[in-house]
């Protein structure tokens, strides 16, 4: 499992804590669905889980390994996509995934047969040997999800991952997400997709104002609110903290 324990995050100048006393935790074979408002603190969560930013208080266990005192193991199980497509421009598609396959250690074997499929499903092939700096923002994003997946995470961390993404390669990234969680993995999912979230996330977690408002199981959450949607459910919770 993830878990998050008493995590506190202010940054420097600012007195309100960006994410204050984080308590959660994300079990293997489910989509988590991470939700909140601009600036709620979710990029922040996801920063300091993927050891981008240090925790200033508390900490995050990933599969046993503290990100902040066991780095390198910890970030060895996660993978990890954001809405940018900041990518290394002058490589070609398919030396960026060799790339993030020869940081990982994956066998020129484990590397192909992960890497063929995603690319039929994303219809990438034709592109692979071009330079990423010639590719839309879409293109970008299936090749930055390829790379996160080349070694086959135990923790796919996705940070608004679907922007760019024509239809149909949204449709094909949720049925990757759906299989990711079912092989024994973590999909922790940050969107303000609400729709999406509703359809495909197993547990949703609603931030704002860097406190954790509300998680646990969609339909228990919706039951206990007199089934209302999920975006009537986050337009209540926000506007209640406000």
């Amino acid at each position: 499992m993830v878990k998050f324990t008493g995590v506190t995050k202010t940054y420097a100048g600012n007195p309100v804590k960006a994410v204050d006393g984080l308590d959660l935790t994300l079990n293997v074979g489910e989509i988590f669905g991470f939700l909140g408002p601009n600036g709620a603190g979710k990029t922040t969560t996801i920063k300091m889980l993927t050891g981008i930013l240090e925790i200033d208080e508390g900490s995050i266990e990933i599969f046993g390994h503290d990100i902040g005192k066991d780095s390198v193991e910890a970030k060895k199980l996660l993978g990890y996509v954001t809405d940018s497509g900041v990518l290394f421009e002058k490589l070609t598609g398919r030396e960026f995934v060799d790339f993030m396959a020869d940081v990982y250690g994956v066998s020129l074997d484990e590397r192909r047969e992960r890497t063929e499929p995603l690319l039929d499903r994303f219809e990438l092939r034709g592109a692979f040997d071009k330079q990423i700096g010639t590719y839309s923002h879409g293109m970008k994003q299936k090749i930055a999800i390829i790379g996160a997946l080349v070694h086959d995470p135990k923790v796919l961390v996705l940070d608004e991952p679907m922007v760019g993404l024509d239809p149909q390669s949204v449709r094909e990234f949720k049925d990757i997400m759906r299989m990711h969680a079912d092989a024994g993995n973590i999909v922790f999912f940050s969107t303000h997709v609400l729709d999406m979230a509703e359809k495909i996330c197993d547990r949703i977690g609603i931030i704002n104002k860097g406190k954790l408002i509300m998680a646990g199981d969609l339909d228990e959450i919706k039951a206990a609110k007199g089934d209302e949607s999920l975006e009537d459910i986050f337009l209540s919770v926000a506007a209640a903290e406000r």
